[in-house]
């Protein structure tokens, strides 16, 4: 008898949610349908979620979903699970995606250009001026991190806007922004660029791609 094999997703979407309350009720269903367990918060400014299911459910779950106009250009980060990473389904609505506490950013508009995994691999093999801010949690960058790396020391991604003071040093740098998956980069960079940082670029799609 083969052995079930099971999927992770994780995902996100910067987009206009009318009424989130009534998009929260679909998903879940969505989800519920396709036996998904983990989480997906939904706000006025977009969805952030992360699944984990059989690899055959996924598969179904993102042909369905893409059938909404929000999901159609999503990027499925996809790892191998065990089907014990979540314990039960959880969909709610909150403020913000990702809380950055510093209000509504136009993030389509102000977010950094982003670089690919291959263009950031060339400017290290050509020694380029520039540093790399990660936007994990300080915990997260203890596991691993990029050379170059400047560790703003966030509990949570909530405490980056009372460390920009202490990064005012990176201004006029060259500065990459790296997290997990491209969620906070986008967002982050959006409040940078508000500060005054000017020469920007995040990782597309996060270190998990």
């Amino acid at each position: 008898m083969n052995q079930e094999t099971y999927t992770v997703i994780l995902f996100y979407k910067f987009a206009k949610i009318k009424n989130p309350e009534k998009f929260k009720i679909r998903q879940k269903k969505i989800a519920e349908a396709f036996g998904l367990t983990g989480r997906m918060l939904i706000a006025k400014e977009g969805i952030n979620g992360t699944f984990e299911g059989t690899a055959n459910n996924i598969k179904a779950y993102i042909k369905e979903v893409r059938k909404q106009a929000i999901f159609k250009e999503v990027v499925f980060k996809q790892s191998a699970g065990n089907g014990k990473a979540f314990t039960k389904l959880m969909v709610k609505t909150r403020p913000e995606t990702v809380t950055l506490g510093v209000g509504e950013l136009n993030i389509k508009k102000y977010t950094a250009p982003k670089i690919t995994a291959a263009q950031l691999e060339k400017m290290y093999q050509k020694n380029e001026d520039f540093v790399v801010l990660d936007l994990r949690n300080d915990y997260e960058i203890q596991a691993g991190y990029f050379e170059k790396t400047i560790n703003p020391g966030l509990r949570f991604f909530r405490d980056l806007p009372g460390k920009i003071k202490d990064l005012e040093y990176l201004k006029n740098k060259k500065v990459v922004t790296v997290c997990t998956g491209d969620i906070r980069c986008e967002k982050g960079t959006c409040l940078l660029k508000k500060e005054g940082f000017k020469n920007l670029y995040h990782l597309e799609d996060g270190i998990h791609t």
